[in-house]
């Protein structure tokens, strides 16, 4: 899934190099334009399926509720957005109350195309927008979603500052990313299969091996888990709790806005 952004005079990682801010913004754009129409079907070869139960796990973290507006940024193609429009849909026909509001935020058209091409949920609303400039006013969200996207934006700091910003006090921030696994035979296997397997799937499949070669240089990229925390603490979140999946091969990092 894909957000990016782009403050000027900034250098920010893609992949295993440094780039100016703008540029990254570029080429991150290239890589899911690349990638859009055979993105669900890369998931799951590239996690053998297992990437539906970490999504089912974060979309229990988040937890749903009636009458909400859930904003799920770098949403892609809708995976998590129609978990969120499920789950509050099933809480309303307990518990009644109004409509939930999911809306699904990405940086790239074509990602959001195949999300509508897929097909949604009542709840749900698609719009191309950027994690660095959200299209929303302050302390209007009650929950913010990103999964597999905080990576590619040009400066996380930044995002999750305006993350805060939207959010409702005691609004709840959800993260779901690759992370760092915990164990060193398990980071081992993952690197092998990571750095060799997913790159040659991605050539064979998508017919672009360049692209998902960038994909796994920005996992590695990515801050630890402690690291990470202490960045959304850093934002103004407070009680951030790790869950790690996989044995850290992803994690959920959720935290609550003060």
């Amino acid at each position: 899934m894909t957000e990016t952004a782009s403050p000027s005079g900034k250098t920010s990682p893609f992949g295993f190099i440094d780039l100016d801010a703008p540029e990254k913004v570029r080429r991150v754009r290239g890589v899911f334009d690349s990638v859009a129409s055979s993105y669900d079907l890369m998931n799951d070869l590239m996690s053998g399926g297992v990437h539906r139960l970490w999504k089912d796990a974060a979309a229990a973290k988040l937890n749903p509720r009636p009458g909400e507006t859930i904003l799920d940024v770098a949403g892609g193609t809708g995976d998590m957005a129609r978990r969120y429009s499920k789950m509050a849909r099933r809480a309303q026909e307990r518990r009644g109350g109004e409509d939930a509001s999911v809306i699904v935020l990405d940086y790239n058209a074509e990602m959001i195309l195949a999300g509508v091409h897929k097909g949604g949920e009542p709840e749900m609303q698609w719009t191309v927008g950027d994690a660095m400039a959200l299209p929303m006013p302050d302390v209007s969200v009650d929950a913010y979603s990103i999964s597999f996207g905080i990576r590619n934006v040009s400066d996380i700091a930044g995002a999750l500052k305006e993350a805060r910003r939207v959010l409702k006090p005691g609004g709840r921030l959800l993260c779901l990313e690759f992370s760092r696994p915990t164990a060193e035979a398990v980071r081992k296997a993952y690197d092998a299969w990571s750095f060799h397997a997913i790159p040659r799937i991605g050539g064979w499949v998508a017919g672009d091996r360049d692209s998902y070669q960038y994909l796994v240089e920005s996992i590695r990229r990515f801050p630890d888990q402690a690291t990470f925390k202490a960045m959304i603490e850093d934002a103004g979140f407070s009680r951030v709790a790790v869950t790690n999946l996989s044995g850290g091969v992803a994690a959920i990092h959720f935290g609550w806005a003060v």
